[in-house]
């Protein structure tokens, strides 16, 4: 791969967009202390709106969510992972939310594991909050490997909405890597990832920009 400096990108989606519109669609990323200060019950009800919305139209999932949040009780980590079968089975009967067993099972499941983490970590919003950006994919593999229907792009963009800084893999992302000569190939194997990894981080390093900043710009460079 041709190595380009991240100035090149940018010069090229300011030639697309303008600075204006770069600047509208740029995320804002969480400081450390202000993700870690963030209660669990947010980090898994926002996980679980994820694992819903996968396959369906998030528009739907969000007016469903008021209804999501009174039948979870609020989604109190410990709270969910105590919910019994009878209880998952007794959601399926409730039309007024989204009746996907695997789904409401998987909640139950992510709970659990949130719970461990937060035992070793002292919350599960702190174990996020200081991992390092830096390796970030392996953020991505670990939540992957620990949590349920939070595969593929369901967990940066997991992450993207809680404000932590990750940059997502989006098809217009992945397009402008390959036409930068930068990065072409299914990011399926942990190899791919630490290569995808090292390209954001010499481009982190070249402008101090976040890493959430530089995957948006990149996208707007080619679409």
């Amino acid at each position: 791969m041709i190595p380009v400096t991240f100035q090149v990108v940018e010069e090229a989606a300011l030639l697309r967009h303008g600075s204006a519109a770069i600047a509208k669609r740029l995320p804002k990323p969480k400081s450390t202390a202000e993700l870690a200060a963030i209660p669990d019950d947010r980090w898994l009800s926002t996980m679980t709106r994820r694992v819903f919305q996968a396959g369906l139209k998030h528009e739907l999932v969000d007016n469903k969510w008021p209804a999501f949040e009174e039948v979870f009780q609020g989604f109190v980590p410990d709270r969910v992972a105590g919910l019994h079968d009878e209880d998952l089975e007794a959601m399926l009967e409730d039309k007024r939310i989204i009746r996907h067993m695997g789904k409401l099972q998987a909640t139950r499941l992510n709970a659990r594991a949130m719970c461990d983490l937060a035992a070793e970590h002292g919350s599960f919003a702190g174990y996020v909050a200081h991992w390092p950006s830096t390796d970030i994919t392996g953020l991505w593999a670990d939540l992957a490997r620990r949590m349920k229907h939070l595969g593929g792009n369901s967990t940066p963009y997991f992450l993207r909405m809680m404000g932590k800084d990750t940059f997502v893999p989006t098809d217009p992302v992945v397009r402008s890597l390959a036409h930068w000569q930068v990065f072409d190939g299914p990011l399926k194997s942990k190899a791919a990832q630490a290569e995808l990894q090292s390209v954001f981080n010499a481009w982190h390093a070249e402008t101090g920009k976040p890493f959430c900043h530089l995957s948006m710009i990149l996208a707007m460079s080619v679409d």
